[in-house]
């Protein structure tokens, strides 16, 4: 966290039940916590916030965490939620107005402009609210989509009440969400990927634009296991979490894009690639161009083709064990042993 942010949010601690009483005041007090429903007001008792204690650590003041939904976090956290906001910059403006506090006078010029919106930091944020996908909304939804098995230690999470915005004009909605981490090769979090959900969980949100990225993209991706010298790299999760279903040890990457994906690091250490295209031109062209980067770098490409759309849809309409032996046909012959799984062993393998 920034230096300023982590001020303002000691600085709100150190006044945690003034800070309930507006944002939560359809809560109460109750001993040495303020008890409320939700971090949207609603009345009840799912969602605790300490109100006193060391200014960081085990029992810090100002840490909050709802029981029902899994989110927690600090009490800037709490006005980013309860305002709807997904930048930094606003919640801090909004923390700097309810502790009464100038504005920062001696802030570079550029701090002041327009901050983007989906920064790294916010995308941490987002992903440190979610949950472990197991038994919600966004398991039902994989398994809808013949996507069975989960590994724990995936990089996929699940926030029930995520913000979505149309646009900059229109009202912030909230709507459950299948989150996904973006790292870099070293691991690190620079972004987040967001399949806004339907409620019954059985498909996609029915709003204009289900699906958002936001945070650092280029060159990243959602990893499901870290390379060495073999990987597979692909546009989409679900395109991904589909070869996982016969290749559970295959390290994998999803770029979530057909110009991230030919835009995608590669790890050093890389001796043989394999690339999941989708079939169309702007699959082909990316496939096309990442299998020049990697033969540039003396790293060994292969393409691994759908017969439909894409590895999700042959999963989902001619069955895994006829994906098992279309892709074991197109797999170098020292992978088949080493990666593929027999259908029950993959479907086995789950959280």
């Amino acid at each position: 966290m920034p230096s300023h942010a982590a001020d303002l949010a000691r600085r709100l601690a150190r006044n945690a039940e003034a800070v309930c009483r507006h944002y939560l005041s359809n809560g109460r007090r109750e001993g040495r916590y303020w008890l409320v429903g939700d971090v949207a007001n609603t009345k009840g008792r799912s969602l605790f916030v300490r109100l006193s204690g060391p200014d960081h650590g085990r029992g810090a003041a100002g840490k909050w965490t709802d029981a029902e939904s899994g989110q927690h976090g600090d009490l800037l956290d709490l006005i980013a939620l309860n305002r709807g906001f997904d930048r930094l910059r606003d919640t801090l403006e909004e923390a700097r107005r309810f502790l009464a506090l100038p504005q920062d006078s001696l802030a570079p010029r550029q701090d002041r402009l327009r901050a983007p919106r989906g920064s790294p930091e916010s995308a941490r944020r987002l992903y440190a609210m979610s949950r472990s996908i197991a038994g919600t909304l966004a398991q039902t939804y994989l398994q809808s989509r013949g996507i069975v098995a989960v590994p724990d230690g995936d990089p996929l999470r699940f926030h029930p009440r995520c913000h979505y915005r149309p646009d900059e004009h229109s009202p912030t909605e909230t709507w459950p969400a299948l989150i996904a981490a973006v790292t870099d090769l070293g691991g690190g979090i620079t972004g987040v990927h967001r399949t806004w959900l339907d409620p019954s969980g059985r498909d996609k949100a029915p709003i204009a634009s289900p699906r958002r990225a936001m945070g650092h993209l280029l060159g990243h991706g959602v990893r499901f296991g870290m390379a060495a010298d073999v990987i597979a790299a692909g546009e989409g999760i679900e395109t991904m979490l589909s070869l996982r279903m016969i290749l559970p040890t295959l390290p994998m990457v999803a770029a979530l894009s057909a110009n991230h994906l030919a835009a995608l690091l590669l790890p050093p250490t890389l001796r043989r690639l394999y690339v999941a295209r989708d079939t169309d031109p702007a699959g082909d062209s990316a496939t096309a161009s990442l299998c020049t980067r990697a033969e540039a770098a003396g790293i060994e490409p292969f393409v691994l083709s759908p017969c439909l759309d894409d590895f999700n849809d042959d999963l989902r309409y001619r069955g895994i064990e006829w994906l098992r032996a279309s892709v074991r046909r197109q797999l170098a012959p020292p992978d088949v042993a080493r990666f593929l799984a027999l259908v029950r062993e993959g479907m086995s393998t789950g959280a």
